[in-house]
């Protein structure tokens, strides 16, 4: 009883200050830049930046990077690499008094790794799963009993995939909001996306169908980790591990870090009423495959995997542009349809 009174008087707190904050339409958040936000080599904040306006800079101290505003109330934040830094930054704007968040979109939209059973690179995924690979238990390759098929196990299980899953979860797994996923997915759909001869000459080294065709948009769920993984076998891995954390209900498209980190902050903010968790979207694109190419091993297919050396790349950072643009500039610029009504 006391946490709900709690809770309501937060709330009225909140609405009687709203008319003091910047009401805020849309939040980008990216995960890293390379140098400046403007003008040098583009990290994924940077075509944000300067394709979106987001001319007014706002400092942030308390988190990894300065917040950039533009006029129509679309807010762009750097959250740093990884879960922890990615949970601290996003709560840390979710928690600034200078803004009304609570209409607020949310869109992530980073650069990752691909299955290449399921997409090619410069590729474009909305999640509406995502899955955490660092909540287990875990056993060296080399003393896994033989009848295992992996050494990595649920946490509070003692084999893998082991049955009932256990609920609820401690933040292994994020369900977005299915229907603003479709919604997502239907509008951009048929955007087109960047093909280089780079990403062309990639893709003809792998057998599957989906991995040699030209950049599509596609939803596909996606599962973040600290630990940049690689190789087909890590891949089946991954796999396994979303059905599992989904019963079933999700499949494995993309690999990234901070997505789980920013869900647990923004999960933690909805509890406040600072935040509505049915307005997230998670796109990720893909700068490259998540396996090696026939006829090399997953150790020389890593060494050629090093960021702003993909294949994809720019093609990915473009991408996630263009896709995440369309839904952006939909949703600013028909405000009054979308400001109490989720798609």
């Amino acid at each position: 009883m006391c946490s709900k009174v709690s809770a309501l008087l937060l709330a009225g707190l909140l609405a009687s200050h709203a008319a003091e904050r910047i009401p805020i339409k849309v939040v980008v958040v990216t995960m890293f830049e390379r140098g400046a936000d403007t003008g040098d080599e583009p990290g994924e904040f940077q075509f944000w930046v300067e394709r979106e306006k987001l001319d007014r800079v706002l400092p942030l101290p308390q988190a990894y990077h300065s917040l950039r505003l533009n006029r129509e109330g679309v807010l762009g934040t750097v959250t740093g690499i990884g879960t922890a830094r990615a949970a601290a930054s996003i709560m840390a704007l979710g928690l600034d008094p200078r803004f009304d968040l609570r209409k607020a979109y949310w869109l992530v939209a980073g650069i990752a790794g691909i299955d290449p059973a399921d997409g090619s690179l410069g590729s474009a995924a909305w999640a509406e799963w995502v899955v955490d690979g660092d909540l287990a238990h875990e056993i060296d390759a080399r003393e896994i009993p033989k009848d295992w098929k992996t050494g990595y196990i649920p946490l509070r299980k003692s084999v893998p995939y082991e049955l009932p899953r256990k609920e609820p979860d401690e933040g292994e797994c994020y369900h977005l909001n299915p229907a603003l996923v479709d919604w997502a997915y239907r509008l951009t759909k048929d955007v087109k996306l960047e093909d280089t001869e780079a990403i062309r000459a990639r893709r003809e080294q792998y057998a599957e169908t989906n991995a040699r065709r030209p950049p599509f948009v596609l939803k596909g769920d996606t599962l973040s980790s600290m630990t940049f993984w690689h190789g087909k076998l890590m891949s089946e891995w991954a796999n396994d591990w979303v059905k599992y954390h989904t019963q079933g209900q999700g499949n494995y498209v993309t690999t990234a870090m901070e997505d789980t980190g920013t869900l647990q902050a923004l999960t933690f903010l909805s509890k406040t009423g600072r935040i509505d968790l049915n307005r997230v979207m998670v796109l990720r694109a893909a700068s490259n495959y998540d396996q090696q190419r026939p006829g090399i091993t997953a150790a020389e297919s890593l060494a050629e995997t090093k960021i702003a050396q993909y294949s994809a790349y720019r093609p990915a950072l473009e991408a996630a542009w263009r896709v995440g643009h369309v839904v952006v500039e939909e949703l600013s610029r028909h405000w009054p349809k979308y400001r109490d009504n989720v798609p």
